[in-house]
C-alpha cells in the first residue's frame, strides 16, 4: 500500500542534490562535470528511491520510471555522439580549417560575436533545426573565435543564442509545430505572439554582444597572416570541402531528420578526408603509406577518440583538436544520471507532494 510522504521528506533528496552540487563547484569548480555532479545525482536519486520504497513505492515501478524516463533522451545522446564524430571527420578532412581560413578573412573581430549570432538565427531559421545549426556552422565559429582572441564560452553563447532565436521562429522546426498543435491554436499565430518576447529578447542580446567584441582586442594582422599561413600549408584548403555542410544543411531543410543528416554529413566528411587530406592521414594513422588500413585507423579514430594535429603555430594547434565521441561522454554520463533521478522523483511522486 502507497503512503502518503511528508512534505519535508519528500524535499529531502532535491535538498541533499542542491548541497553536494554546490559543494561540487567549490571544490572542483569546472571539473564537477567530469564526475562529481554525476555522483551527487545518482546519490540524490538513491535517498528518492529509498523514500519511495519506504512509502509503499514497488522497486519494479522505481525501474520502470528510470528506465522510461532514459529512453526520452535517446534521440538526444545518438546526436551527441554523431556530433562528436562529425567535428573529427570534419577536422581531418579539411572542413573546419577550411571555414576558419575563409572566416578569418571575412569576419571582422569588432563585430564577431554579432556576425555569429545573426549567422546561426539565419541558418537556424532556414533549417528548423538548433542541434544541426551549432554541429556544423557552430563548430567552425568556435574555431573562428578562438583564432580572433575570444573565449570559448562568450563564441558559444553567440551561437546557442543565434541558433535557438531561429529554431523558436522556424516553420519548420519540430517544436515550433507541436506546441500549437498541443495547445489548440495555429502555427503562425504561435510564431506571431512568441515575437513579442523573442525578438526584444535577441535584440537585447545581439547588442550586449557587440558591445564585448567592439571593446575586444584585436589581434595583429601579422599573426592572422602566420594562422593563413598555417591552415595553408598544413590542411588542402578549397572550396569543394563547403559542399560537405552546404549538403548537411540542405538535408536538414528538407526536413530530413538530424540524426541521417549529421550521419550524412560523417560519410561525406570521411571520403572527402580520402580524397584531399593525404597528409593528414598520414599523420594520424602513422603510417608512410597511404592503403586500406592508414585510411581506416585515421577516420575511425577521428570519429571515435580524441585527436589533435599539430603544427608550428601553438594557437592553431589549440584549434586542431576533436574529442570525437569519447569527448561526449561526459556529457552523455550527465544526462543519464540526470534522467535517473528525475525519473525516480516522478515515479515515487516526490515531484507532486
Amino acid at each position: 500500500m502507497v503512503h502518503k510522504v511528508p512534505y519535508f521528506i519528500a524535499l529531502t533528496p532535491i535538498i541533499i542534490l542542491i548541497c553536494l552540487l554546490s559543494y561540487n563547484v567549490f571544490l572542483y569548480g569546472d571539473e564537477s562535470l567530469s564526475g562529481a555532479n554525476q555522483i551527487a545525482l545518482l546519490l540524490s536519486a538513491s535517498c528518492a528511491a529509498l523514500i519511495g520504497v519506504f512509502y509503499g513505492i514497488k522497486w519494479a515501478n522505481i525501474i520502470k520510471g528510470i528506465s522510461d524516463s532514459i529512453s526520452k533522451t535517446t534521440s538526444a545522446i545518438i546526436i551527441l555522439l554523431l556530433i562528436g564524430a562529425l567535428s573529427g571527420t570534419w577536422l581531418i578532412s579539411g572542413i573546419i580549417p577550411a571555414m576558419i581560413y575563409y572566416g578569418l578573412q571575412i569576419l571582422n573581430p569588432k563585430i564577431f560575436l554579432l556576425a555569429t549570432s545573426i549567422i546561426t538565427a539565419i541558418v537556424s531559421l532556414a533549417t528548423g533545426s538548433s542541434w544541426s545549426t551549432i554541429a556544423t556552422i557552430g563548430i567552425a565559429l568556435i574555431g573562428i573565435g578562438s583564432a580572433l582572441g575570444f573565449s570559448t564560452g562568450i563564441v558559444a553563447g553567440a551561437i546557442i543564442s543565434g541558433a535557438y532565436f531561429g529554431d523558436k521562429m522556424s516553420p519548420m522546426s519540430d517544436t515550433t509545430n507541436l506546441a500549437p498543435a498541443m495547445s489548440g491554436t495555429n502555427l503562425f499565430t504561435h510564431i506571431k505572439y512568441m515575437m513579442y518576447t523573442t525578438i526584444p529578447t535577441f535584440i537585447i542580446t545581439i547588442f550586449i554582444f557587440f558591445i564585448i567584441g567592439d571593446s575586444h582586442v584585436i589581434i595583429e594582422k601579422n599573426n592572422i597572416e602566420n594562422f593563413l599561413s598555417t591552415l595553408n600549408n598544413k590542411f588542402n584548403i578549397n572550396l569543394y570541402l563547403f559542399l560537405v555542410p552546404l549538403i548537411v544543411i540542405f538535408l536538414v531543410i528538407r526536413k530530413i531528420p538530424a540524426i541521417p543528416a549529421l550521419l550524412s554529413g560523417i560519410l561525406l566528411a570521411s571520403i572527402f578526408a580520402v580524397i584531399f587530406q593525404e597528409e593528414i592521414i598520414k599523420d594520424l594513422s602513422k603510417s608512410h603509406v597511404l592503403n586500406f588500413n592508414s585510411y581506416y585507423l585515421a577516420i575511425i579514430n577521428s570519429m571515435s577518440r580524441e585527436i589533435s594535429i599539430t603544427t608550428n603555430n601553438d594557437t592553431i594547434n589549440s584549434l586542431l583538436i576533436s574529442g570525437g565521441m569519447a569527448g561526449m561522454l561526459n556529457t552523455i554520463w550527465l544526462i543519464i544520471c540526470g534522467m535517473t533521478f528525475g525519473g525516480i522523483m516522478e515515479k515515487t511522486k516526490l515531484l507532486q507532494i
